[in-house]
């Protein structure tokens, strides 16, 4: 006989799956043949300060946190469980904080093409 526990049943008038919607955001249309999925872990305050990729990444921080700037627009602090969208091309500040950071960046590559950090000079 199995043992059911109270956690494994749906909580009286909440559905028993819940989507939010937590990043939407325009990519320019570029043909895409695969993703890269990485694990990357900075260490506390490393500043990796502004740089740029060949090609859009999306990411999610898994722990720790970092200093998030696009060029041009306000820093923020992201968290566990924040995500961020860096456009191709566009200058990003990506700063650990005294805490450092592990996130998971997605890069969307075309046909032979390999992911690139570009720092300016």
């Amino acid at each position: 006989m199995e043992n059911s526990s109270s956690s494994d049943q749906p909580v009286a008038g909440e559905p028993p799956i819940s989507r939010v919607v937590v990043l939407d955001t325009p990519v320019p249309l570029k043909p895409t043949t695969r993703v890269e999925v990485r694990r990357i872990t900075i260490q506390p305050g490393f500043a990796l300060g502004f740089h740029l990729h060949n090609c859009p990444v999306f990411g999610t921080i898994e722990s720790g946190s970092v200093i998030f700037q696009l060029e041009g627009e306000p820093a923020s602090v992201l968290k566990p469980g924040d995500v961020f969208y860096e456009p191709e091309g566009t200058l990003v500040r990506f700063d650990a904080t005294d805490e450092g950071t592990t996130f998971l960046g997605y890069f969307l590559l075309g046909d032979g093409q390999q992911a690139e950090i570009n720092m300016p000079s």
